[in-house]
Formats: structure tokens, C-alpha cells, sequence
């Protein structure tokens, strides 16, 4: 995946609170269900819970020791982040610019596509965290991987999170297996302004509510990786000018390692239990993803409809 050299860059989509302090011995955990977690965050919850802490030492789900993040009068400095990301050329030079890249792609899409429906998109930014943070759902530790949280219409995410991916997941990684990521939790704000998130049960199991909201918005993600090289940014120009093979593929591989499926297979107590499914096997992430990207069509993505979830 590459961007526009020339395309500009909005980094007031992003708040970035690395570093801000503050939020240190804080107890609690962030909401669970509903789309209050994001892509592996509820997986990784129950493995703790369930298999004593089978993803490797200093998990902390319950109680965010060490957080340097803050929710309420939290401390915002994006100073770094408006110097240094300006245009796609840094996008393409520097990660966290890649990142913003990605999340002004995203935005920039949902926000002409429900306009075309006749709703309106509400812009939601982006955290960065280190270690913990506090939340509209409640305080997070960086073992729940990256959420979105309703009740603050925001996403939070520790950046170390993406080498988690390639080395306790094993998966290959990459700019656009990032994107996925990204383009998935902002699936879950397209289903909190529709009102989808608020009619889904907090259960689990294979068929479950909670499993049909996660692999939406797989879909979504697809959808926009559809629209990724064909959606304006403000400045009337795509910020992302390729997406290719190797691109897709390195999605499709990190959605077959985050299934509830492998997870509890590779990296949990290596029995799998289907009562416990909150985001879908492998195969049926894989496939969501896949079918939002080949029909670029949101319509297609009503899982809440499919009597037969891949």
C-alpha cells in the first residue's frame, strides 16, 4: 500500500496521548460486549479469563496498573504528529503518518457514503496509548488490543499492538493488514451511528449477536478497502494510490489469526470452545472481509441477516 505523495494530511483525527501521564494505579476494566471492544480485544478477555493468561506474562485486563493515558481533561499532544505528518510522502516514510493516513481514508469514505444514504457521519479520532488508558467504557489496559468504545465514540489503540500481530500471532503484518485493523474498528463507529450496536445482545457463541457485530465489521472494512484508492480526501485527491496483491493477502492472513478459532487453538488452551465465540472463526473473518471488498457494497455486509455465517 502506498500514498499520494502530494495528498495532505489531517492529523486532528488523531489524539495522541503517548507519553501524557496521569493515569497511573487506576483499577477497573474497559466494557465488555456491544462493541465496546474491538477486533481481538473480547477474544483475548476470555482467554485470560478462562485459560489463566495463555497469551504470555504481564496481561493486566482487570486492573490497568501503569496507565499513561487520560479520558476526562486528558492531555493532547499532537504537536509531534502535525510537524511531521503533512502529506502522503510522510505517510509513506514514517509509520504513525501512515496511520493517520489511513484513519483520513477511512473517515473520508463513511462520511460520503452515509451522507449518500442520508445519514450523517460524525468524524471520531483515533488515541494513541501506551500501556493504558481511560475511556468512555471504562479504563483500559493494552491487553484488550485495539476498541472502539461507544460511549465516547472513540478508538484507542497502543501502537505496539501491530507487533504483537506479527510475533505472538505470527502474522506477516503490513501497511494495509494495519489498515484492516483500523478500517475494522471504524466499522464499529459506521454501527454505532446506525444504531446496529445498540440492538445486538452481549453474548457469546458461534451464531451470537456479539459474533455477527464483529464479522459487520470485517465487511465494513472490505468495503472500504473497495473505495480505498477512488475516495477524495478534502483536498479532492485519493490518499492512497495502490493497493495490491500482497496487500490483500496480508489482511486475509491477520483476520485468520485473530478467529476465535485460532486463538483459542494457538494461544490459549488449545481446545477450542464454540459457547465462547465472540468474533468469528478465521474462515468466516476472512470471508466478511472478503465480501465487503469484492462488492464494495455496505448492503452485503448484513450478517444479522445470513442464516449461514461462512
Amino acid at each position: 500500500m502506498r500514498f499520494d505523495d502530494d495528498a495532505g494530511l489531517d492529523t486532528s483525527e488523531v489524539q495522541d496521548l503517548r507519553g501524557g501521564g496521569g493515569g497511573g494505579g487506576i483499577g477497573g476494566r474497559v466494557a465488555l460486549g456491544g462493541g465496546g471492544l474491538g477486533i481481538v480485544g473480547i477474544v483475548i478477555y476470555f482467554l485470560f479469563s478462562q485459560f489463566g493468561g495463555g497469551l504470555g506474562g504481564g496481561s493486566n485486563v482487570a486492573g490497568t496498573s501503569g496507565l499513561s493515558g487520560v479520558g476526562a481533561g486528558k492531555q493532547v499532544d499532537n504537536g509531534s504528529l502535525s510537524q511531521e505528518c503533512r502529506t502522503g510522502a510522510d505517510a509513506n516514510r514514517k509509520h504513525d503518518c501512515a496511520i493517520v493516513a489511513t484513519i483520513n481514508s477511512i473517515q473520508d469514505y463513511w462520511g460520503a457514503q452515509l451522507q449518500r444514504s442520508g445519514t450523517t457521519y460524525r468524524k471520531a479520532p483515533t488515541n494513541f496509548f501506551n500501556g493504558g488508558v481511560r475511556t468512555g467504557c471504562g479504563n483500559a489496559s493494552s491487553d484488550v488490543g485495539p476498541f472502539y468504545c461507544p460511549a465516547d465514540s472513540e478508538v484507542y489503540i497502543d501502537l505496539a499492538f501491530f507487533d504483537e500481530l506479527r510475533t505472538r500471532f505470527g502474522a506477516q503484518g503490513g501497511p494495509f493488514a494495519e489498515a484492516y485493523v483500523l478500517a475494522h474498528e471504524y466499522g464499529h463507529h459506521v454501527q454505532n451511528l446506525l444504531g446496529t450496536s445498540s440492538r445486538v445482545g452481549k453474548g457469546s457463541g458461534a451464531t451470537s449477536g456479539s459474533v455477527r457485530l464483529e464479522l459487520q465489521a470485517d465487511c465494513y472494512a472490505g468495503v472500504w478497502a473497495n473505495h480505498a484508492t477512488t475516495t477524495p480526501t478534502e483536498s479532492g485527491k485519493p490518499l492512497i494510490s495502490d493497493i495490491t496483491d500482497d496487500d490483500l493477502k496480508r489482511a486475509l492472513d491477520t483476520a485468520s489469526r485473530i478467529g476465535d478459532d485460532y486463538i483459542q487453538t494457538k494461544l490459549g488452551g488449545g481446545r477450542v470452545d464454540r459457547s465462547k465465540f465472540t468474533h468469528g472463526t478465521s474462515k468466516q473473518r476472512e470471508k466478511w472481509f472478503t465480501t465487503g471488498y469484492s462488492t464494495g457494497d455496505p448492503a452485503r455486509c448484513d450478517t444479522f441477516g445470513a442464516r449461514d455465517l461462512g
